[in-house]
């Protein structure tokens, strides 16, 4: 089991929108030296929405190759069509990744018994661990606890990244069934993980992965003081990258500290001038600028 910060990672890009790889690679190495406990790449933050098919099974197996086991790579694989789902999947496995992260489908608004046969038909398909994924927000689609209840029972279902910021949420899930929460909202997160969850996937890791490692490993731990004390230098990060549609704040943040290029794609635009300043002071609380 998977514990403390899950960094949810942005995917480098160049001015003219081409993957960089050079820069994916100083990621990876960045968050392994700052502690963070594994590495997802293309989920929502990777932008799985604006890489084709091609690209996302390659950014996973050049992820999983640059890491080479020294922590675990959950690859995201989620999609709104189920055979899409299983077949990302399927590549994810066949590149060596620990787990996949699938995001509830987005747009077409399933049922609950829906949402249940999807993810057992990738279940029944492909034998790798997978990783539940609520977020509404984005999704249009709600998974109820008693549905994740249900699905913990398939045994490749080990966790859920809840991403509603709901705290009785994540009290309900763990009350009806034996399953590994994480929140997938970092505002949150540290109650979160006071309430039981075991860590969280994080957007602000990508910008502060050292403190928010330190601050998911105090909470986990049990140490309320600690945690509470990182984490509220940790705020405005939690707050600001969402000013806009996450990647685009992440992203220009680390474009500000030399890690990538300032790239993103369409539909995604570089972050509007009038948030730079907000987000500059964010990163200046959290210690990553001065």
């Amino acid at each position: 089991m998977i514990t403390g910060s899950i960094v949810a990672l942005v995917t480098p890009m160049n001015i003219a929108g081409e993957i960089d790889w050079e820069s994916l690679d100083g990621l990876i190495e960045w968050h392994i030296d700052e502690g963070t406990r594994a590495i997802v790449p293309v989920g929502t933050t990777g932008e799985s929405a604006t890489v084709s098919v091609e690209e996302h099974c390659k950014i996973v197996e050049h992820v999983v190759n640059t890491i080479n086991g020294r922590v675990p790579v959950v690859a995201g694989t989620g999609a709104n069509a189920t055979w899409e789902a299983i077949e990302l999947t399927k590549a994810a496995k066949d590149a060596g990744a620990d787990a996949c992260l699938l995001v509830t489908p987005y747009y077409n608004k399933p049922t609950q018994e829906g949402l249940y046969q999807h993810y057992k038909a990738i279940a029944k398909a492909v034998d790798l661990p997978q990783v539940l994924y609520n977020v509404p927000g984005r999704t249009a689609c709600d998974m109820l606890p008693e549905t994740v209840a249900r699905l913990a029972d398939i045994e490749q279902v080990v966790a859920v990244k809840e991403a509603t910021g709901d705290i009785e949420r994540t009290k309900q899930i763990l009350e009806l069934c034996d399953i590994t929460v994480y929140s997938g909202d970092d505002a949150t997160a540290r109650e979160l993980m006071s309430n039981g969850a075991k860590g969280t996937i994080s957007v602000t890791a990508n910008v502060a992965p050292a403190r928010m490692a330190a601050m998911c490993n105090a909470a986990v731990a049990g140490n309320a003081e600690d945690a509470a004390a990182i984490d509220e230098s940790l705020e405005g990060l939690h707050n600001n990258l969402f000013l806009e549609a996450n990647p685009i704040p992440a992203k220009w943040a680390l474009a500000e500290m030399s890690r990538i290029p300032k790239g993103i794609r369409l539909p995604l635009t570089e972050l509007s001038p009038e948030y730079h300043g907000a987000v500059r002071e964010a990163m200046r609380m959290a210690g990553v600028t001065n």
